[in-house]
């Protein structure tokens, strides 16, 4: 029991800070832990936490091509727990570094009631002055410049209430939800565009390709086709001199002759002996290989005289 009256604590919890009154008048802080008070003069009418807080602020604006869009903002903010410049100090007023006034804690608790709705305020009005100014698009790559407005604007104003703005964020730009859907259909129509160029050049690239592939076939079946026939002129040759070294008297037209009876003989064998079924007129006669010689022979003479003139 003191002479003013009875001797009571209150404790602070880590990580706030108290506000002492003396009869109705600011008499200091209580740090954390057991604070002694004169009761019931002396009591402690308020806390502040020192901690960093968060305030999300959903902001409604339009931009230059006037899509409406919803910003999404958080701002975190602490109170400043220690003695402020006089530049801080509110228009008009002037006061001495040891004042109580200078404090942040004290400029916190007396001269601001509520400081979300205050931050809520700056950052609106810092959001309809940025954004209105851009397109949709540009307002997305801007996001960060419009986050730095709006703690530039909030460090100086809050900072004279007693409150450090420690950073903002734009953490999302939400356009109407007609807006979405067009500019997903955009996107979904330019990578299908996109897809149609692609898918074109690869059926291109297999035709081209399916041509060279044919042409060198061609080609190559070319080839095959002369050497074989070189090789047959070739056997025909060397048969026809055989033939006619060996049996006296034959000529070498009576040996090309009888090859091609043989062959002409050949050709219907395999003609008869074919399981497909498939029906095939061949005019044949008596002198169906004299005809044929002879038509040969002809073409031979023609070809040589043309080639001669």
């Amino acid at each position: 029991m003191c002479d003013n009256g009875c001797c009571c604590c209150q404790c602070v919890s880590t990580g706030t800070m108290g506000i002492r009154e003396k009869l109705g008048q600011f008499s200091g802080f209580a740090r954390p832990g057991c604070t002694c008070l004169i009761y019931p003069f002396e009591n402690i009418v308020g806390k502040l936490s020192t901690r960093v807080q968060q305030l999300v602020v959903n902001t409604q604006t339009k931009t230059k091509d006037n899509v409406t869009l919803t910003v999404c903002v958080a701002v975190q903010f602490r109170v400043i727990d220690r003695i402020l410049d006089d530049a801080s100090a509110p228009e008009g007023i002037s006061m001495a570094r040891n004042d109580p006034r200078n404090h942040g804690l004290w400029r916190a608790y007396y001269r601001l009631s509520n400081p979300a709705l205050q931050i809520q305020s700056y950052v609106e009005d810092t959001v309809r002055s940025e954004l209105p100014r851009k397109t949709l698009d540009e307002a997305y790559e801007a996001k960060d410049d419009v986050a730095i407005a709006v703690k530039e604007a909030l460090q100086h104003e809050m900072k004279q209430y007693g409150y450090e703005v420690v950073q903002t964020l734009v953490t999302d730009l939400q356009p109407d939800m007609k807006v979405v859907s067009a500019m997903n259909e955009i996107n979904a129509q330019r990578r299908m565009r996109l897809a149609a160029q692609e898918k074109a050049e690869a059926e291109k690239i297999i035709v081209v390709k399916r041509s060279e592939a044919e042409a060198e076939a061609k080609y190559l079946a070319g080839v095959g086709v002369a050497r074989q026939r070189k090789a047959i002129v070739d056997g025909l040759k060397d048969s026809v001199l055989e033939f006619s070294g060996g049996v006296h008297g034959t000529t070498p037209q009576d040996v090309m002759h009888l090859m091609m009876v043989t062959q002409y003989l050949d050709m219907l064998k395999d003609v008869g002996s074919n399981p497909a079924a498939t029906t095939l007129f061949v005019p044949h006669g008596i002198g169906a290989v004299t005809e044929m010689q002879d038509s040969v022979r002809n073409g031979m003479m023609q070809a040589a005289a043309a080639g001669g003139r």
